[in-house]
């Protein structure tokens, strides 16, 4: 039986070594698709990792209030924004006090001109208290974060992320103790954070924190917060803490109708659930247009298979002849197929790798390649070797030895 086996596969290599070219290029047909599906999944999943991990570098276990649209009769909505200018530094204080938060950590932001030293960059300045560095991860790479004295005083000191750093004084240039303009305001640095990367929140290095009071009272010009950032004290009491400050909220705020709410509460664990659920979605609509390449790699196999059936008429004619049953007649020609996804299958993971590789060089994507798309670019490959070459193997066995004797 052993030796039966090791004869097809040597009669099945043989004939797809006869003709070489038209092998490769069916062959190439398997690899692009099944290097594209695999290089497609690494992609998504890095793409997923990379979301997930950038919103928890937001803060743990962390819940964000903001301004929502102001509905109802008599609603008050922002000038250009779209939504009511709502929260205010005595909410964030109550949530601090009313509900089992763990720390409350509010904001004050706008994009605003700064200069220095002759240099100028348009980023984001950030009002912020003391605490805003636990609620939300954030480390020192030099100097020291805003004070709860500073917040009291209202002092005209500045935190710089590393890329406006950068941009502002030179890379990695010692920026505590100059000096940069904000509106025209002088503010002073007294520190440079730990760099944290970009995210779909915005770039967290590319910012400038400021005292919320400073904020207030020299940039926005009123006592609004854009944001309030409560962190729950485990994620287990997440949803609970929600619920209580919708609540406390709805009572300060007067609206008896949690419709009619002029805030709005996103909770870290429901973004991160929705963001995951759409890039599993984005990622697997990808492999599916990808997949529509290995199904045009299928269907030149199976051109393939056939067009050897008829070039190779008169050889299964002698075959049969000689006493080759239609079961081994059958089974070299679907082994041919099979050995042509097989290859494709290979050297498919091997694209799939490298389209990975330059995601990650070149785009920044961080692909990861796991052994589950590996095992079913393997599976995908058998798969279609079988599909595809069942017909054109049947169709070999089925011819009369004598009138394939006689083809021409």
């Amino acid at each position: 039986m052993n030796m039966r086996i090791s004869d097809l596969v040597g009669e099945a290599a043989s004939a797809l070594l006869v003709n070489k070219a038209r092998s490769a290029l069916t062959v190439l047909g398997i690899v692009i698709g099944i290097g594209s599906v695999i290089g497609l999944v690494a992609m998504g999943q890095g793409a997923q990792g990379a979301i997930t991990s950038n919103i928890q570098a937001l803060g743990s276990n962390l819940l964000m209030v903001s301004p929502g649209f102001q509905r109802g009769p008599g609603a008050q909505v922002s000038q250009g924004r779209g939504s009511a200018q709502s929260l205010t530094l005595a909410d964030a204080e109550a949530l601090a006090q009313g509900t089992s938060a763990k720390a409350v950590a509010p904001e004050a932001s706008g994009r605003y001109q700064v200069t220095a030293k002759g240099t100028n960059t348009n980023t984001q300045a950030v009002g912020v208290t003391a605490n805003y560095t636990d609620v939300r991860n954030i480390g020192m790479a030099d100097g020291t974060f805003v004070t709860d004295q500073n917040v009291q005083d209202g002092s005209k000191v500045a935190v710089l992320g590393p890329t406006t750093r950068d941009d502002l004084f030179g890379t990695d240039a010692s920026a505590v103790g100059q000096t940069i303009r904000i509106k025209k305001i002088e503010f002073k640095v007294i520190g440079v954070t730990a760099s944290k990367g970009g995210t779909g929140f915005g770039n967290q290095d590319d910012r400038i924190f400021v005292p919320i009071t400073a904020a207030q009272r020299y940039l926005t010009g009123n006592d609004r917060v854009n944001t309030i950032n409560v962190q729950a004290p485990d994620e287990n009491s997440m949803a609970d803490l929600q619920q209580q400050i919708t609540d406390l909220l709805l009572q300060r705020h007067r609206i008896s109708d949690p419709t009619l709410a002029d805030f709005n509460v996103m909770n870290q664990a429901d973004i991160v659930s929705s963001m995951s659920t759409i890039t599993n979605t984005l990622t697997m609509l990808l492999a599916a247009i990808a997949a529509i390449s290995l199904l045009v790699g299928g269907i030149g196999i199976m051109n393939m298979m056939l067009t050897s059936v008829t070039e190779r008429t008169r050889e299964i004619g002698l075959r049969r002849a000689i006493g080759a049953r239609s079961g081994e007649i059958s089974s070299q020609f679907l082994l041919e197929s099979v050995m042509i996804t097989f290859a494709g299958g290979v050297l498919g993971i091997g694209l799939g790798w490298l389209l990975s590789w330059l995601a990650t060089t070149l785009v920044g994507i961080a692909a990861s390649l796991s052994f589950q798309a590996v095992g079913l670019a393997f599976g995908v490959s058998a798969l279609i070797g079988i599909v595809f070459g069942f017909y054109p193997a049947r169709r070999a066995a089925g011819l009369n030895p004598i009138e394939a004797l006689r083809y021409e």
